[in-house]
């Protein structure tokens, strides 16, 4: 029985050392792999969303073709909501509320696709490790672990099935390990044929829906009238757009930060002298931390997937250019 047992486990190391050596021997090159297969697939399944006592079941199908890129996402639980990509044209469809609101900037991905493609500085904020193969949704797995260097950040694990590189399981975790968000698939067909029928809307807007376009114009760092005063380690500016705010209220200007993994928004918007002081303390939704302070007449809402901390320094560390 020992025999049996030492046997089963050279077995298993000699399988993880073989799944490593496919992805070119090292942890950090699963990530682009699994960033890869998530936006170059075809793949269709339902996946389950946990976050506190919050648990939402989805549908996910995507083709890529010749054409580009195609995705249809519906939420099956509660409230229907339906997120429709077409390349670089996503609409968020929320039919209870007779609404769409329509990004063209082609930025925002779902489970499993969240990944972006570069992990350069990776190494710099997270110990990367391969853990134990698993299954998963049936499908056998090989596990990455990113454990962060600092508070600044959450730990994340990845599991990756082993044939295609798809992310089938992500799941977030706090400093004690505790569970902050998890997407896991229950079912997942990975390549092969996706029908036409299965990408198309399931919700038709009417003349009596409202449509947002959240299009805005790209702002360059030096011609941005706020900046980021005091750096959060290891988060670099990716991106600034300026929306308009409508009925003459002023623009809002919508900064990202992030580290290659975690991101943190802020927006900055014009609000009158009357406005209430925001809470002190950090809020939190589901595992979005959010964070609000008054500046020169100024509204400024910083919120993200990273700890309370980190999005509370960040928030504090906005200030408008002095010229």
């Amino acid at each position: 029985m020992r025999r049996m047992a030492a046997a089963l486990s050279v077995c298993a190391l000699l399988f993880q050392t073989a799944a490593l050596a496919d992805s070119g021997g090292d942890p950090v090159s699963w990530l682009g792999r699994i960033a890869s297969a998530g936006q170059q697939l075809n793949y269709s399944g339902t996946f389950i969303y946990q976050s506190g006592g919050n648990l939402e079941t989805s549908r996910i199908t995507r083709l890529v073709d010749a054409s580009g890129e195609r995705e249809r996402l519906e939420v099956l639980d509660g409230s229907p909501r339906e997120v429709i990509r077409n390349n670089a044209e996503v609409r968020c469809v929320l039919p209870d509320q007779r609404l769409v609101i329509m990004d063209r900037s082609g930025t925002a991905r779902s489970f499993p696709s969240r990944l972006p493609g570069s992990y350069a500085s990776v190494g710099e904020h997270y110990s990367v490790r391969a853990g134990e193969p698993a299954r998963v949704a049936g499908l056998d797995t090989q596990l990455i672990i990113l454990e962060p260097r600092d508070d600044l950040r959450y730990g994340h694990m990845l599991w990756a099935d082993l044939a295609s590189g798809l992310l089938v399981k992500a799941r977030m975790v706090g400093p004690e390990g505790e569970l902050i968000e998890q997407f896991a698939f229950t079912d997942v067909r990975i390549g092969g044929e996706i029908a036409a029928e299965a990408l198309q809307p399931r919700f038709e807007g009417g003349q009596d829906w409202r449509v947002i376009d959240v299009q805005g114009e790209v702002v360059r760092e030096e011609d941005s009238d706020w900046v980021l005063a005091s750096p959060l380690p290891g988060y670099l500016l990716k991106s600034i757009v300026r929306r308009p705010l409508g009925n003459e209220r002023g623009e809002i200007l919508h900064m990202v930060y992030g580290d290659g993994l975690a991101a943190i928004s802020v927006f900055v918007e014009p609000v009158g002298a009357d406005h209430p002081s925001p809470p002190a303390e950090a809020l939190h939704s589901g595992a979005i931390n959010i964070y609000k302070r008054l500046v020169s007449g100024h509204l400024v809402t910083a919120l993200g997937e990273a700890p309370a901390r980190a999005v509370r320094m960040l928030g504090d560390g906005i200030e408008p250019v002095r010229k």
